[in-house]
């Protein structure tokens, strides 16, 4: 099915994005053995500017995901025992297998994220770009506030 030029982005076509491009990526990730949220816990490692503690971790994780704190100290123990990260005092740091790991999927999503993104006018990815962290901004603020 091939979308139209003229169709307004709403919630429904945003989310089908997402699943359609996280679908992609869990294709890769699961030959891999791990899943989207060990992937994203992981790169929060990986990417961080200093070493960072599990409280860290859960912290950014959750801002990006809006999983549950739970959840997420749970993927940080799967991540520990897979050896994806090590603990180094109170920080937890991505292993030599994690960075491997990390760019094997990078490698292998590189030429499909091309396929996808490629040909897309800049000016339209720039547009997109401020939509959707207008987008972002908003449900956030919706999280954020007090709930009746």
């Amino acid at each position: 099915m091939t979308t139209s030029a003229s169709t307004a982005a709403d919630a429904r076509s945003l989310a089908l994005a997402h699943y359609a491009a996280r679908g992609v990526l869990e294709h890769v990730l699961a030959r891999h053995g791990i899943t989207f949220q060990q992937q994203i816990t992981l790169r929060a490692a990986l990417t961080a500017d200093a070493p960072r503690t599990p409280d860290d971790l859960v912290a950014e994780v959750r801002d990006s995901l809006k999983a549950d704190p739970a959840a997420i100290r749970a993927t940080l123990d799967e991540l520990l025992a897979k050896q994806l990260l090590v603990a180094d005092g109170t920080h937890l740091l991505p292993t030599d297998a994690g960075r491997e790991l990390t760019a094997a999927v990078g490698a292998e999503t590189a030429p499909v994220s091309a396929r996808i993104w490629g040909g897309i006018p800049a000016e339209d990815l720039a547009a997109a770009g401020r939509v959707l962290a207008l987008v972002k901004e908003r449900a956030d603020a919706e999280l954020a506030a007090p709930t009746a």
